[in-house]
């Protein structure tokens, strides 16, 4: 069974951009290619009790084991030696990761504190989106009163586009709320 945003992109979207930016060969649409999602443990990197905290909120979002990220150099003025565990991520692909971004999009966002539109700042050069979000518990997986400690996540969307015009639009037809006069 096919998720309901790819079925959405399928017949409303990508007619949409075909039309839109004039592009003639199916296969220079604009696609998703990867979602991930990454939390930095920052000061917290030898507390073990919120590492397991960030694992658990991972898998229980996204329904995958996280990878477990180490420093590839080390940084005196951080405390970082090469090989430390500075983070983990998680690599959304396919069916899942359509479902992640519908209920992103149609949930979680909504549920945001003082949320005033998504930045419009925030592609790069690659095509891609990244979103920052201060609290775990906008996603509804996560219940309040189970959580010790509240850690923020990134969200980053990797499309196979180079112009932040076409993603920017392309997004926007997926349901990105982004700030409106930007």
């Amino acid at each position: 069974m096919e998720s309901r945003l790819y079925t959405k992109y399928k017949k409303e979207i990508l007619p949409a951009l075909r039309e839109e930016f004039g592009i003639k060969n199916i296969m220079r649409v604009p696609k998703i290619q990867k979602v991930v999602l990454n939390v930095g443990y920052g000061r917290h990197m030898k507390d073990k009790a919120f590492i397991e905290n960030v694992e658990k909120t991972l898998s229980v979002i996204s329904g995958q084991k996280p990878l477990h990220n180490k420093a590839k150099k080390s940084i005196s003025n951080f405390k970082i030696r090469e090989g430390n565990l500075v983070g983990a991520s998680v690599t959304l692909r396919g069916k899942k990761m359509y479902d992640f971004l519908d209920k992103f999009v149609s949930i979680t966002l909504p549920r945001v504190r003082d949320f005033q539109g998504l930045p419009t700042n925030s592609f790069d050069e690659g095509g891609n989106y990244t979103v920052g979000l201060k609290e775990n518990i906008a996603f509804p997986e996560i219940r309040n009163d189970e959580v010790e400690k509240i850690h923020g996540l990134q969200v980053i969307v990797c499309t196979n586009t180079k112009d932040k015009k076409i993603t920017r639009f392309f997004l926007e037809k997926i349901g990105f709320p982004f700030k409106i006069g930007k």
